[in-house]
């Protein structure tokens, strides 16, 4: 009869070990049986083994439930950050590309950690508080002061609106599609997408456009295969650690700042704090999701700045280092239409038609969003119902302001010339990046209501990144302000 394990274990001398398993010696058993041997059997037998496949199992089971409670919660930070390379977006992208080539490339490795710690803020005030932005700027703050941002996020959404619809219908007439039949079609299409009844059916439709964002990555490649820059990519990864400033195509130390403006301003927006505070409330995310929201958060921050690189690299290599001189493009459409012009054959033909669908889906997701963060905001202020789970018929005043907000600004850019549209569309990330310090400045004082926010209330390392941020952001629109009104300074 053999000794169970664990009653022989403390009595045998242990003498060794092998692939994680002691050696005993242990005495010679009745009927023959040898004691090492029956330790081996009793181990494979015995509950040492079913302890680790135990743990094992419950290790796999408990990573499939994160994964899967990722996956849940996975939505309104991608769509926010990725929503955020717009139309507008695109145009500011190709033009930092065409004339600065790769010597902005740095400023994105500032973006996406500024970009982060901005929108997983409103990821905390969301779930803690269970209010959009609007409403807990009435509520902090007084009437004065949420009337100013209400009026300040309808004024720049509005006009950010404009441009997305010139961005699709530019985008569409490449292919032949005459404007007033993109502008009823996509308008149709955005009510379409909201009035399902379910903010989860947005979310999922809206990450499927997401992915048309990756457009850029090939156009980036057969741009560099042109062999237009002499070094190559070697010249491309100096633009990260060691750009040069002086970028020629006689750029003015005014355009230059109008350029860096415009690039904050086009991935940090007053509309996206907006926006992502009232997806999480109405996606119904808890303090139990902040993890995963800022997980979330983090990896569209990644992929939105990834993506303007691409895009910066596609326009440079095409056109700043085009071997006849530098070529100046100043918006997405005449960026995609002058593709066949720089790179020859099939390849040009190629990236002019990516060009063009990136161009569309930019401006589809940025009307989509920014709509919906105007209507979530007035619905919040004025006391309507405001959510994507409730019908037109339970919400009409939301719907109604969100259809307003689309139709308005697609007659506007049907009817505006061409130079108005490319002058809007560049004036309207300025003026974006402007407004933005008081949006961040109302953000960071309720991130640090302890009352309103309780252990979720920002640290000192959260406080020391997002104040340096917004004295970042107050000395460039500074200086640019300074730069246009005595521009002799910066001669």
């Amino acid at each position: 009869m053999r000794i169970p394990l664990h009653e022989r274990a403390h009595d045998a001398p242990r003498t060794g070990s092998h692939m994680g398993f002691l050696y005993y010696n242990w005495p010679k058993q009745a009927g023959g049986d040898e004691g090492p041997q029956s330790a081996w059997y009793d181990v494979l037998r015995g509950p040492f083994v079913n302890y680790w496949i135990a743990k094992i199992i419950h290790r796999i089971s408990r990573l499939r439930r994160r994964w899967v409670m990722l996956l849940a919660v996975i939505g309104p930070g991608v769509i926010t950050m990725m929503a955020d390379n717009d139309a507008g977006g695109i145009s500011t992208y190709a033009q930092t590309g065409s004339k600065t080539g790769f010597n902005m490339l740095w400023a994105f490795i500032l973006l996406v950690p500024m970009a982060y710690f901005i929108q997983e803020m409103t990821v905390r005030l969301g779930a803690v508080t269970k209010r959009g932005h609007a409403q807990a700027i009435f509520d902090g703050f007084g009437n004065a002061w949420g009337w100013f941002s209400v009026f300040d996020l309808a004024l720049v959404n509005w006009l950010t609106l404009v441009t997305e619809y010139i961005g699709m219908t530019q985008a569409a007439k490449i292919f032949g599609v005459p404007e007033w039949i993109t502008f009823t079609g996509v308008t149709v299409l955005l009510m379409a997408i909201v009035i399902t009844g379910r903010y989860w059916t947005f979310e999922r439709i809206t990450l499927f456009f997401c992915f048309f964002n990756l457009v850029y990555i090939p156009a980036a490649l057969w741009a560099m295969r042109t062999h237009n820059v002499a070094d190559g990519w070697n010249a491309v990864a100096r633009g990260f650690y060691h750009p040069s400033w002086n970028m020629g195509g006689g750029l003015t130390t005014a355009a230059i700042f109008t350029l860096i403006m415009a690039n904050i301003g086009t991935t940090i927006t007053p509309w996206q704090i907006f926006f992502q505070q009232s997806a999480v409330v109405d996606k119904g995310m808890d303090i139990k999701d902040i993890k995963f929201g800022k997980i979330d958060t983090l990896v569209g921050a990644f992929v939105t700045c990834g993506i303007a690189v691409f895009i910066i690299i596609a326009t440079a290599a095409a056109f700043h280092y085009h071997p006849s001189g530098t070529i100046t493009v100043e918006s997405a459409a005449e960026t995609a239409n002058r593709m066949p012009e720089v790179m020859a054959g099939k390849w040009g033909l190629w990236a002019k038609g990516l060009f063009a669908i990136g161009l569309f889906d930019a401006g589809l997701l940025g009307a989509l969003c920014i709509s919906l963060a105007t209507s979530w905001a007035l619905g919040e202020v004025f006391g309507w119902a405001h959510s994507l789970n409730a019908s037109v018929r339970d919400a009409p005043w939301f719907y109604v302001a969100y259809l307003g907000m689309l139709a308005s600004a697609g007659v506007v850019s049907l009817v505006s010339t061409t130079a108005v549209q490319d002058a809007i569309t560049i004036f309207v990330q300025v003026v974006a990046v402007t407004l933005l310090p008081v949006a961040l400045i109302f953000l960071l004082l309720l991130l640090n209501d302890r009352p309103l926010m309780g252990e979720h209330v920002n640290t000192r390392s959260q406080n020391i990144a997002n104040w340096t941020i917004t004295a970042v952001v107050i000395i460039v629109s500074t200086a640019y302000a300074v730069s246009v009104i005595f521009p002799e300074l910066f001669t």
